[in-house]
């Protein structure tokens, strides 16, 4: 379980080096009244990813760790059981929103705007919901 939860933390890394990628890019292009190219749309693609590796290394974690529903009614776990599980999923869902509506989007001004505004949510969700003070900053193998 000490190596899922590692990665856990190693991913959340990842996660948000993509977010700042593809914030960077759709906020770009939509303030630099720029066209969305593939790449862009790869960057929003591998951000969703990334999350979704995420997500799935928390379910199990949640599943079979100690901090899922095993625990529910126990006060140290409530965080990772009631409130982290959900506003991540959340995240998640928002982030593809995200892809889905730029690409939908009909010029290149409204594909970047989607994007910045979609990402932007999921990311405020992912930073208020990591837990920063319970787990070290770089995992521990």
């Amino acid at each position: 379980m000490n190596i899922l939860i590692a990665l856990h933390n190693l991913m959340r890394w990842i996660v948000i080096i993509m977010a700042v990628v593809a914030l960077y890019r759709a906020y770009a292009g939509w303030f630099g009244k720029k066209d969305f190219s593939e790449l862009d749309r790869k960057v929003g693609v591998f951000f969703g990813m990334s999350m979704d590796i995420q997500m799935l290394l928390g379910i199990i974690l949640w599943i079979f760790g100690l901090w899922g529903w095993k625990v529910f009614g126990t006060a140290n776990s409530a965080y990772f059981a009631i409130e982290h599980a959900p506003v991540m999923v959340l995240a998640v869902v928002l982030s593809h929103i995200g892809s889905i509506t730029a690409r939908r989007a009909k010029d290149s001004q409204d594909k970047h705007k989607s994007a910045a505004l979609w990402f932007s949510a999921s990311v405020l969700l992912v930073l208020i919901a990591i837990p920063w003070m319970q787990r070290p900053l770089l995992p521990h193998l």
